[in-house]
């Protein structure tokens, strides 16, 4: 079996690929046969030895490759792209359909253009799937389709109100979906329920715990980490919440190198909050591009982590665990 799942549905996408694990076995034998490869550090030739490599006790094999059309997208100058045929990977293409039936392979890319060498020529063979951003009546029919998926109910108000309130993201919409089920039980949920109980709450903590991070103080931040999870924030909603937070900080970063004022930033990056303004610019103006871009790149690579089940048994708790240690360690060089 072949997938390409990609878009900018980032959500969506991970619960399709769960999916596709949910229904090649018992959770501990994908975990122990499956494997993730980053493109960027990946030949073809060892792409296709993985693939060949017979499952342990059980019967697939799951190769997840991350970033490998990405390769292919043109980035402003057409003649940096590189070439499907002359690379390398238009071996791909003939070894797919001798491909072992016992190895499932996924490529996980974001957007793609319609022109991308090597998606066209992969794609007749391809189960493809792309995750768009929702928006309007998709985006409502979503969250009333999720909160049914929860046991809940919610009406028609409610949906519209929590939409624009939240926005179109679904990691945050399905964290406040979820407790909003719980909130009213066998009841629908109103616009009241929604005033009640969504808010900013938490997110001092979570600045509180990226600068920690930020700080190198692995007790503060571990602490804080703990505390949320305590008071029901799954880790995967987490590590979003705090990839989220050094994504605008980086972008915050670039714009202060740019010489832009810090209402500006503010409106550019949509934040429209004074404290979150202040919070992010004063993050971005302590701290290197160099490091901010280094500790983004190992937020991903948990969120890889905990979406494939690296460490089996785990939900997310000890690959954060690891990860704040990780990026607090005073010998890392960022």
């Amino acid at each position: 079996m072949f997938y390409i799942l990609h878009g900018e549905d980032d959500f969506s996408l991970g619960e399709a690929l769960a999916e596709i694990k949910e229904g090649l076995g018992d959770e501990a034998s994908i975990s122990t046969n499956t494997t993730v490869l980053q493109a960027q550090n990946t030949t073809p030739a060892e792409l296709i030895a993985t693939c060949g490599t017979i499952p342990f006790l059980a019967p697939h094999r799951l190769v997840i490759v991350e970033g490998l059309l990405g390769l292919f997208e043109q980035q402003g100058k057409p003649k940096r792209t590189p070439k499907s045929k002359g690379s390398g990977w238009s071996s791909l293409k003939e070894y797919i359909g001798q491909m072992p039936e016992s190895t499932v392979l996924v490529l996980i890319d974001g957007k793609l253009r319609k022109g991308n060498p090597l998606f066209k020529e992969l794609a007749a063979q391809a189960d493809i799937r792309e995750f768009r951003p929702l928006s309007g009546s998709q985006l409502l029919n979503w969250i009333q389709i999720r909160a049914k998926r929860g046991g809940g109910d919610i009406s028609r108000d409610a949906t519209q109100v929590l939409a624009d309130l939240v926005g179109s993201n679904l990691h945050i919409l399905s964290h406040e979906i979820e407790k909003l089920c719980l909130y009213t039980l066998d009841r629908p949920i109103d616009k009241d329920d929604i005033d009640s109980l969504i808010s900013n709450a938490r997110e001092p903590n979570i600045f509180a715990m990226v600068d920690a991070i930020l700080e190198r103080r692995p007790a503060t931040a571990t602490r804080l980490l703990h505390q949320l999870e305590d008071e029901g924030d799954a880790p995967p909603y987490l590590l979003f919440m705090i990839t989220r937070q050094f994504r605008l900080v980086i972008q915050a970063k670039d714009l202060l190198q740019r010489k832009c004022k810090a209402f500006d930033i503010g409106n550019r990056l949509g934040l429209a909050s004074e404290y979150t303004r202040k919070k992010t610019i004063d993050q971005a103006r302590q701290h290197s591009m160099t490091r901010l871009k280094d500790i983004y790149g190992q937020l991903l690579d948990t969120d890889v982590a905990i979406k494939t089940g690296r460490y089996r048994g785990d939900k997310g708790e000890l690959a954060l665990d690891l990860l704040i240690t990780e990026l607090c360690s005073n010998s890392q060089e960022l």
